[in-house]
Order: structure tokens, then C-alpha cells, then sequence
């Protein structure tokens, strides 16, 4: 706990250093980190043409439910694999400079945050195209994505310690990612399921409950209660289990490095 609130104090560094990366990846480009959303907006406008086909679904539908289903699921798969590696990439800052390890977690998420805002662009633009308007009930996606930054801390920062020790999971993580990416609703909508796959494919997945508090009031929708049950379930139990597992790992963290 002395870690985290120790890193949470120094929020300015982590913003400095969270930005500093996303300058460093794009130095002398000329659009900078907006070639992501460039590529972002590309595959969406593919993807849409010919799933939306596929799935035979009215494009003013499903476009936006693509569109903020890719941008959030890129932050999360984002945040999640290059937290797997957030201790082994800090390395040498970690060896040679007494930080609290912590910062080094909330770097890689506000440096995928700063380019979750800039593939934003995105959605309002797919909105103007297919002429659907946003409402008041869009306000609950701030709480819905300050509530997934909360799980996927936890998430990093226990998948940070154990790749540390395990090299070999990284890539492990990666691979788990993709299976998850098929079997969540991303870029299929949760009304094509049948009833008892639904059961499985969205109440048992937790990475749905996470997309749909933040993506559903961009749609227009309140999020179900059992969506912000079990993302709150998750955030306190999640963090629970993170505490125990970082205070009792922590000192070892750099000579498993």
C-alpha cells in the first residue's frame, strides 16, 4: 500500500513520462500518434462493410457498436499486454533509480489512455456518418471507463509480477487475449446469440461487463445492474487479491529481474 499511494503521488511524473513515450514512438511524423487512429478508422470501415453484410445488421446499428467495441477493446488488450511486461521493460529505471515500482503500472496505462483519447476521434465522426445523436445518458461511460482503469490496474499489476518471475507468460497473455477477443462482443452484437450461449459467452465474461458499462451509454443504453455488479465485484475482490500479492513479491521483483 506505502507502493501505490507513494505512486499516486507523484502523478506528475507519471504524466510526464506517460507522455514522453507517446512522443518518443511518433518523433518526426507528421501526424503523430493520430497514424493509430488512421489505421483504427480504416480497419472499422472495413470491418463494418463486411460484417455488416455478414451479420445482415442495419449499419446505423452496427457501425457504432463496432466502432466504440474496437476502440475500448484496443485500450484494454493494450493496457493488458504491455502490463504483462510494465516490470520487465522498466528494467533498467528500476534497477538504478528508487521509485516506487507502482509508477512504472500507472505510466503504461496513462500512456494507453492518451491514445484511447485520440482513436475517440473516431465515434463522433461514425455518428455524423450514419446520423445518430448522443444523449445525456453518454455521461455514465466516464464512470464506466474510470471503473475498467480500476480492474485493469489490478489485472496489470498482478500479470506484471508474475511475468517478471515467468518469462514465458507474456506471450502466453497475448495469445489468451486473442481467444478472449473472439468470444467477447466486440465486433458482433450480443443479440445475435442464442439464449443459452448468451449465458456463457456474456455472463460468465467478465471483459464483456467491462466493455458494456463504458460502450453501452455511448449507444444510447444504460448499462444492466449486473454489469456494474460484476465490475465492482471484480475491482474490490481484484484489488484484494493484487495487494496481498504485490506486498508479499515486491522485494524480490528486482532481483527476478
Amino acid at each position: 500500500m506505502l507502493d501505490i499511494v507513494a505512486a499516486i503521488r507523484r502523478l506528475p511524473l507519471v504524466g510526464m513520462l506517460g507522455w514522453q513515450d507517446v512522443r518518443a514512438r511518433y518523433r518526426r511524423s507528421a501526424l503523430g500518434p493520430f497514424w493509430i487512429t488512421l489505421s483504427m478508422g480504416v480497419m472499422i470501415g472495413t470491418i463494418g462493410i463486411v460484417f455488416g453484410q455478414i451479420f445482415q445488421t442495419p449499419m446505423h446499428e452496427f457501425l457504432p457498436f463496432l466502432t466504440i467495441g474496437m476502440i475500448l477493446w484496443t485500450f484494454i488488450a493494450s493496457v493488458i499486454t504491455e502490463g504483462a511486461i510494465g516490470f520487465i521493460s522498466a528494467e533498467g529505471i528500476i534497477k538504478q533509480l528508487p521509485l516506487p515500482l507502482f509508477v512504472h503500472i500507472m505510466r503504461m496505462i496513462w500512456r494507453n489512455f492518451l491514445i484511447l483519447l485520440h482513436n475517440l476521434v473516431i465515434f463522433p465522426i461514425v455518428l455524423l456518418i450514419v446520423g445518430k445523436p448522443l444523449d445525456w445518458t453518454a455521461l455514465l461511460s466516464v464512470l464506466g471507463l474510470l471503473l475498467d482503469i480500476l480492474n485493469l490496474g489490478w489485472m496489470v499489476l498482478i500479470l506484471a509480477i508474475v511475468c517478471a518471475r515467468y518469462r514465458d507468460l507474456p506471450q502466453m497473455v497475448t495469445s489468451v487475449l486473442q481467444v478472449i477477443f473472439y468470444l467477447t462482443p466486440v465486433m458482433w452484437m450480443p443479440s445475435l446469440l442464442p439464449k443459452r450461449a448468451g449465458t456463457f459467452l456474456l455472463d460468465l465474461n467478465p471483459f464483456y461487463h467491462m466493455l458494456e458499462i463504458a460502450r453501452a451509454p455511448l449507444l444510447g443504453q444504460v448499462p444492466g445492474t449486473e454489469n456494474w455488479v460484476v465490475a465492482a465485484s471484480m475491482a474490490v475482490l481484484g484489488w484484494g487479491l493484487a495487494i496481498l500479492i504485490f506486498g508479499r513479491y515486491k522485494r524480490r521483483i528486482a532481483y527476478w529481474l
